[in-house]
């Protein structure tokens, strides 16, 4: 078999392959990038009033059990901290995706809202449907990805490759 018949032939069959797969790499990458600038994909920073953290853990979840939508009861409801001391500030993400920021000086709550980006990264990278997914399928449409690349460039410049080499013998001088 040729090497351009065989490369179209990976070339058609892997990009059935992977089509859902990469769509949805695609779809929710393109979505990932905007989440800085939309407060519905991740909820925007804001800024305390002092640099310096002064509130104790103990502090940060009684401030945290007040916000009713977060439904933070305990260290239990809690997902991780995320503290920006540069910004004077401390995002609680509790685990139903609601974010509350605090202020480190005062303990003020200065936003509560839902944070959709963990959720669109979990679906980017397969791990939302599974762990074996992101794995066994999400990584194999990645390297299949990598050689659709390679077939695509191969057959994009192949023709001109010909053609150079028609032109090359025209112009030849007999012998």
């Amino acid at each position: 078999m040729k090497a351009s018949r065989w490369n179209r032939l990976v070339h058609r069959w892997g990009s059935i392959l992977i089509a859902v797969p990469a769509l949805c790499v695609l779809l929710t990458g393109t979505v990932l990038q905007l989440k800085k600038q939309s407060a519905w994909i991740q909820p925007s920073t804001q800024w305390g009033i002092e640099r310096v953290p002064m509130l104790s853990f103990a502090e940060i979840l009684e401030i945290a059990t007040s916000a009713p939508r977060a439904e933070i009861q305990s260290w239990d409801d809690i997902d991780r901290l995320d503290v920006r001391p540069d910004k004077g500030i401390v995002k609680i993400r509790a685990k139903n995706r609601w974010e509350v920021q605090l202020d480190t000086a005062t303990g003020d709550i200065l936003q509560v809202a839902f944070r959709r980006s963990d959720l669109i990264e979990s679906l980017h990278d397969g791990s939302f449907f599974h762990d074996g997914v992101k794995l066994g399928i999400f990584l194999p449409t990645a390297l299949v990805l990598i050689v659709l690349w390679g077939t695509g460039v191969y057959l994009f410049f192949l023709p001109q490759l010909a053609k150079r080499k028609r032109r090359i013998q025209i112009n030849k001088p007999s012998q």
